[in-house]
């Protein structure tokens, strides 16, 4: 298959990981299949994957394959891009690096799930609404409405967005605007569950106060999470 260099290069502008080895599989073979998704590349949520794709609006089409054992599997491919503006599509990777660059100045180098300072390069972008819900554009230069993950925050926020109801059905913007996994400093549920969670990071001479909590927990038994907990409530109940 040939593509215009038009396309080539707003492709190859894409640099997020998961978009990207969707793209680069599809360069290299034609297609994709859920089953390459999942054996070769980890992603236990394949259609994820390939919706980072369309995000950034490029085309791509399900078909059916038949998989390794004989069942039949989606497969996707790039449609016709002939149909897309590229002009007005490439200006999303330098949109998407201002609100990056918009959001670090605000709030530090640092994933806003974790609280994680990171190199900017690890940091990705994403939504606070998803996309699928929200239904908003490329055009969206609004940094209040993105913020930065690592990418084990990305996936864990991904994983529970598209578990939650209000993904396939409502699709209420109020109900993830109201989520943990949209704004974690002011949230009332998680994924509509009364949860409440704080995700902590040791780093650097710090994480020798992680060791001790782990050692503490060996030495009784417990999960960390559980002398984690018991020391908070001893600590409230003062």
């Amino acid at each position: 298959m040939s593509y215009s260099k038009e396309f080539l290069d707003l492709l190859k502008s894409i640099t997020a990981k998961r978009a990207k080895t969707v793209i680069d599989h599809i360069l290299a073979n034609g297609f994709i299949t859920t089953e390459d998704l999942k054996e070769k590349y980890g992603y236990n949520h394949p259609p994820r994957a390939v919706r980072d794709v369309r995000e950034y609006n490029i085309p791509i089409e399900m078909y059916r394959v038949e998989g390794s054992d004989g069942r039949k599997i989606a497969a996707y491919k790039f449609g016709d891009y002939n149909k897309i503006s590229i002009k007005k599509f490439s200006g999303r990777t330098a949109l998407s690096k201002k609100i990056k660059e918009a959001l670090i100045l605000q709030y530090g180098s640092k994933c806003f799930i974790y609280n994680e300072y990171m190199d900017q390069k690890d940091l990705q972008i994403d939504h606070r609404v998803p996309y699928e819900v929200s239904g908003a554009n490329e055009g969206d230069q609004n940094p209040n409405n993105f913020m930065l993950l690592s990418a084990s925050a990305n996936r864990a926020k991904s994983w529970s967005c598209e578990n939650c109801l209000n993904w396939g059905n409502k699709k209420d913007v109020k109900v993830c605007l109201t989520c943990y996994w949209a704004n974690p400093e002011n949230y009332d549920h998680i994924a509509q569950r009364q949860i409440r969670r704080v995700d902590i990071i040791w780093q650097g001479d710090k994480t020798s106060v992680y060791d001790i909590l782990k050692k503490q927990a060996k030495n009784a038994n417990k999960e960390i999470q559980e002398i984690i907990k018991e020391i908070l409530e001893r600590i409230t109940k003062q």
